[in-house]
């Protein structure tokens, strides 16, 4: 196997978490009733949301990269003879 594929599995696995932690902020913002315990500030909750949303919207979007990155790292017949 030679260093520039590794390379590219790495990359690949670490996408794969990174999916995971966007997702993961992005719906413990849209769930999390942490905003409520700092106070009754209805702005604090929409802005929480919106910020929500668009987590889990690139979550969702680096999850495909990913998908196409791990699927191209892992599974591609490409010759290692190649440079």
């Amino acid at each position: 196997m030679n260093e520039s594929r590794m390379m590219n599995q790495v990359v690949a696995v670490f996408g794969a978490f990174m999916t995971l932690f966007y997702l993961g902020v992005g719906l413990f913002l849209l769930f999390s009733d942490a905003v409520d315990r700092i106070g009754n500030y209805n702005n604090y909750k929409v802005l929480w949301n919106i910020m929500g949303i668009t987590f889990v919207f690139y979550g969702l979007y680096r999850g495909y990269r990913s998908y196409v990155k791990f699927k191209e790292a892992f599974f591609s017949k490409s010759d290692d003879t190649d440079q």
